[in-house]
């Protein structure tokens, strides 16, 4: 039997894919491509991080906005200067963050109007 490996790809639809793509390129320093796409090779995921799949109820809140049917988790470096970032990149930066122990989280609105989570995977300990 195939088993799945991990998540290959997230896509979504906008309204301007190769301006959106830049302003995260920009603000959140993705990876260059040459295309309306951005490449996160396994090597640059921290010790400790993951990637995570979670379906969540119809009716759930979590997403901050009523008719959002996905929420991106994008992993960071540090997250009050990733959100500093983005702010500053005319997204729409929550104030509130949220720590647990296995790491950080904030929340925005980027330019096309969805709102992302930020997460910081916790430093890990010898």
């Amino acid at each position: 039997m195939a088993k799945a490996l991990g998540i290959g790809g997230i896509f979504f639809k906008t309204e301007d894919p190769a301006g959106l793509a830049a302003w995260y390129r920009k603000w959140l320093s993705f990876p260059g491509s040459d295309g309306d796409y951005v490449p996160f090779p396994p090597a640059g995921i921290p010790e400790g991080g993951f990637t995570l799949w979670s379906p969540f109820a119809k009716d759930s809140d979590y997403f901050g906005i009523p008719d959002q049917k996905f929420m991106i988790n994008i992993m960071v470096d540090d997250l009050d200067e990733a959100l500093k970032q983005v702010a500053e990149g005319g997204a729409q930066a929550e104030e509130k963050t949220e720590d647990y122990p296995y790491g950080r989280f904030g929340w925005f609105i980027d330019p096309a109007g969805n709102r992302v989570e930020l997460w910081q995977a916790p430093t890990p300990t010898e």
